[in-house]
């Protein structure tokens, strides 16, 4: 999942938003220094990855991808994971999207100082460019995934991908609905945030 699916599944806390992020820049090999909270809160982050990468229903999406950008789908459908939260945010959460984006932006802003180098400039940039800004629309996701692309160390075809969301736009919509609930419920049972 995508930066916005981890924050939604994290607890309303600096802590848990912090662990639940630092899973994309090394996380383990911080752990030695690590209050529990945070711990446990990276914990969850690669919880919800391997659910994520093993379901059946995320395998079934990257068949939507043309055989060029196959290899990179995974990156692809988790931006579009946090396009289609963005789209029924109403039906998971009660809360509205520019309040939580707020509040968490703000969490991420008090751990700022204990966050490694790379986190610090990514969720700066996040924080203060709003990416989730850019995906509410299919043209941000696809120059949110046509800038990943560039970032690729070698050359591929993965620019474009877009083209592939639009084709398939209502299977993928349908497949993230239907997929969305059962991590929620996957991650609610195995709570290891609340240990």
């Amino acid at each position: 999942m995508n930066y916005l699916a981890h924050l939604y599944l994290a607890k309303p806390t600096a802590d848990s938003h912090f662990g639940n992020l630092l899973g994309d820049f090394g996380g383990r090999k911080y752990t030695e220094n690590l209050p529990l909270s945070v711990v446990n809160a990276l914990n969850n982050h690669y919880l919800v990855d391997k659910f994520t990468d093993a379901h059946p229903l995320v395998k079934d999406a990257k068949v939507y991808f043309s055989p060029q950008r196959r290899r990179f789908s995974g990156v692809a459908i988790d931006v579009l994971f946090d396009h289609f939260l963005i789209k029924h945010w109403q039906t998971f959460e009660h809360q509205r999207l520019t309040d939580f984006k707020h509040t968490s932006f703000g969490f991420l802003h008090q751990r700022m100082p204990v966050m490694p180098c790379k986190m610090q400039r990514v969720i700066t940039s996040l924080t203060e460019d709003d990416w989730f800004k850019e995906y509410e629309t299919l043209e941000g996701v696809g120059v949110a995934l046509d800038n990943i692309a560039k970032r690729i160390r070698f050359i591929n075809e993965f620019t474009g991908a877009v083209e592939d969301i639009k084709r398939n736009y209502r299977e993928l919509d349908a497949l993230f609905l239907a997929f969305f609930p059962e991590l929620i419920e996957h991650v609610r049972q195995q709570g290891i945030e609340e240990l």
